[in-house]
């Protein structure tokens, strides 16, 4: 796959809620830490009325629904690193639509539109699915940030 620009972790940072790196700390190192530690419970909640604002189920995408409940439920209560890796591959992808698009409706309207560089699936679809589809879905809005057929 080629390489284009990624979403930086300030954009990331941006979308889930949490605090930007500090001075001298690279934006992917934050990144690594914020997962390692557990996002806070609300990064999903942010990410999901981002990029699905009309589905009230989208966050159980991440976290089963009554692990979930429990967690909102808690004073301080943060995702798993494994859960955490899940929200920031798709805070990446949903970054990137948005610097492509230029608009929410937009990116939004292109990650739930099945795609033929995805075998005609939503790169929403195809980012959730595994690690692997998170770098698909950006190599396919990097061709169209560029300019090459996508």
């Amino acid at each position: 796959m080629a390489s284009y620009d990624m979403p930086s972790g300030v954009a990331v940072a941006d979308v889930l809620g949490f605090e930007g790196p500090r001075s001298g700390e690279s934006t992917d190192a934050n990144v690594i830490a914020q997962v390692t530690a557990g996002l806070p419970v609300a990064s999903v909640d942010r990410l999901a009325s981002a990029v699905a604002p009309d589905d009230r189920t989208f966050a159980f995408n991440f976290v089963a629904r009554a692990t979930l409940n429990r967690r909102r439920a808690e004073a301080k209560a943060r995702l798993t690193p494994h859960e955490s890796a899940k929200v920031v591959r798709l805070a990446k992808v949903w970054a990137m639509a948005r610097d492509v698009w230029k608009s929410d409706d937009a990116a939004r309207d292109f990650l739930h539109r099945p795609h033929p560089l995805l075998e005609n699936r939503p790169p929403l679809e195809v980012a959730l699915e595994s690690e692997f589809g998170g770098p698909r879905v950006e190599s396919v809005l990097g061709r169209l940030k560029y300019g090459s057929a996508a």
